[in-house]
């Protein structure tokens, strides 16, 4: 990890952006102490498109394998009741 003042932030702001997008820690400091970390900023999920809802209708996996539009338990509920009695085999 490194630690770089407030003053050498701003003078090299570019390169430590480019070593944080590299995986290295980069802490920014004020009268020193610990203020700021430099980290990449995570990917958008991709938006939800009404293909990909029908692509996991289609491709839904039950308990015994087969792959079917819905789910034979009517709630999450019943379903984690059954795995919890172990009627999921």
């Amino acid at each position: 990890m490194s630690k770089h003042s407030v003053a050498d932030a701003k003078n090299n702001l570019p390169k430590l952006i480019n070593r944080a997008l590299k995986g290295e820690p980069v802490v920014i400091t004020r009268h020193g102490e610990d203020v700021v970390r430099l980290m990449p900023v995570s990917k958008a999920p991709r938006p939800i498109s009404q293909a990909g809802i029908e692509w996991l209708e289609k491709h839904s996996i039950v308990p015994h394998g087969k792959a079917v539009g819905k789910l034979p338990w009517p709630n999450a509920g019943e379903l984690i009741r059954a795995m919890r009695d172990e009627d999921w085999r």
